[in-house]
């Protein structure tokens, strides 16, 4: 058996990022930038005004000094003179301050009469002109590998840019394996049970952001699962469910070795999850789950996510716990780490009383992940200890 990590490192291997594409700025929601993009303009392109009130020169401004209004701005509508002195403009929020304006005085504190304004005293002493790139400049760079969010997409069109390099979404190909499974809305026989790790992996994995596609069950025989592995050519990710541990019944890997799989480790030091195997099929990564539901889930939250990660460009880099005072307390670990179904709340992070890897009621409840490391000792109340965001 191998470590958590070395597994990771093995994953990694495995991953090349993927190439990019142009996208509308209006699909990049959600995307990984590929390419760092500069910007085409200025924000503000010029100094502008960041309330209603009456520009001025700076220098001029005292309480009860008097101007004659000569003109007025609005957003869109700029005032193209030149403001001289004892002038002001009538301008509104947003609107370019005019040339030898340094100064709104905001409308509150201004009284007017006809085209005259005399400042009150008690005078607001900030200036309120947001000047010419003050968010950000010509030629600024916005820096690549980032999931572009709805506020980086509204930078991106202030920016001016209409188009945006995205890599590539990773083609995830998913096959849930086993004579025991059928599909939702199906009738199972006597002996069988209903799919449900490959919806919960397809759900997962374009959270992250890959397409995925859910392949026919493969049957336990040669020549099924030979069948709908045929089908992963185009795929950059397979993952299978089921079908990877030792019984007479397991046939994923003596199939995928007979057409070609390339396997780099097989069996980790980790529960839920002992039976995981990884390796090149192809031109695709492999990555064979358990059949148990919390195992293959819990796999790919700690496997699957972070090679999609990667072939998007991100670091290859395992995900850095966070931490939390333990709520209650827990038991010595033994010999594999654990990853402890759990809930953290405002009093901290406790690990749900039931871990079997078949109960998807369990991980349902769970929010995060507890992670144990190999024989750490029993844990009181109030420790430290690592964990996973679910």
């Amino acid at each position: 058996m191998i470590s958590v990590s070395e597994a990771l490192d093995h994953i990694f291997s495995l991953c090349t990022p993927l190439d990019a594409e142009d996208v509308p700025l209006h699909l990049a929601a959600g995307r990984t930038l590929a390419r760092s993009v500069t910007a085409r303009r200025s924000q503000p392109p010029f100094a502008a005004s960041a309330m209603d009130g009456y520009a001025v020169k700076e220098a001029e401004v005292a309480s009860g000094a008097s101007f004659t209004v000569v003109g007025e701005a609005a957003a869109g509508h700029g005032w193209h003179g030149t403001l001289k002195a004892g002038q002001a403009l009538r301008i509104f929020t947003g609107a370019p301050l005019p040339a030898g304006a340094d100064r709104v005085v905001i409308q509150e504190d201004v009284s007017r009469q006809g085209n005259n304004i005399t400042l009150n005293a008690d005078l607001d002493q900030a200036t309120y002109v947001r000047p010419a790139g003050a968010d950000f400049s010509h030629g600024d760079s916005f820096p690549a590998p980032k999931i572009l969010s709805a506020q980086d997409v509204a930078l991106l069109a202030s920016m001016n840019i209409d188009r945006v390099p995205v890599s590539r979404k990773p083609v995830v190909a998913i096959i849930a394996t086993g004579d025991e499974l059928v599909m939702p809305g199906e009738t199972p026989g006597p002996d069988q049970i209903i799919a449900s790790n490959n919806f919960g992996l397809q759900a997962m994995c374009q959270a992250a952001g890959a397409d995925t596609r859910l392949l026919p069950i493969a049957r336990d025989n040669e020549a099924s699962l030979r069948a709908v592995f045929e089908l992963t050519a185009d795929a950059d990710i397979v993952v299978t469910s089921g079908g990877a541990s030792v019984g007479d019944h397991d046939l994923v890997a003596q199939v995928a070795t007979d057409m070609g799989l390339e396997r780099r480790f097989w069996k980790l030091a980790m529960r839920p999850g002992k039976p995981l195997m990884a390796g090149r099929l192809g031109n695709s990564m492999m990555i064979g789950l358990p059949g148990n539901p919390v195992s293959s889930l819990v796999c790919a939250r700690i496997f699957i996510i972070p090679a999609i990660r990667r072939l998007l460009g991100h670091d290859a880099t395992a995900e850095t716990p966070l931490q939390a005072p333990l709520s209650e307390p827990v038991a010595e670990n033994g010999v594999r780490a654990h990853y402890m179904r759990a809930i953290i709340d405002p009093q901290g992070i406790r690990a749900l009383p039931r871990q079997d890897s078949a109960l998807l009621s369990v991980l349902s409840q769970a929010n995060a992940l507890l992670l144990r490391p190999p024989f750490d000792a029993a844990r009181k109340a109030g420790e430290m200890v690592p964990y996973l965001p679910l």
